[in-house]
């Protein structure tokens, strides 16, 4: 093997490398996008939830007080 051969190898190797850290990073940063996008909806889910059962809670106490009186 000569020199041209051995340095061509490891410029496409590092190329490579630098190539696949790029992706990997832009992959993470969409992941990291899209997760916070779906913490914010599970957010408002659960919120809904939560004033759901705390209107249901009132309604039935308005029907017992409706039924007795």
């Amino acid at each position: 093997m000569n020199w041209e051969t051995i340095l061509a190898t490891v410029v496409t190797a590092v190329c490579a490398l630098i190539g696949t850290y790029m992706s990997n990073r832009k992959q993470t940063a969409v992941m990291e996008f899209r997760l916070k996008l779906l913490e914010e909806k599970v957010g408002r889910h659960n919120n809904l939830e939560g004033r759901t059962i705390k209107l249901e809670t009132e309604m039935n106490e308005v029907f017992e007080r409706l039924s007795k009186g």
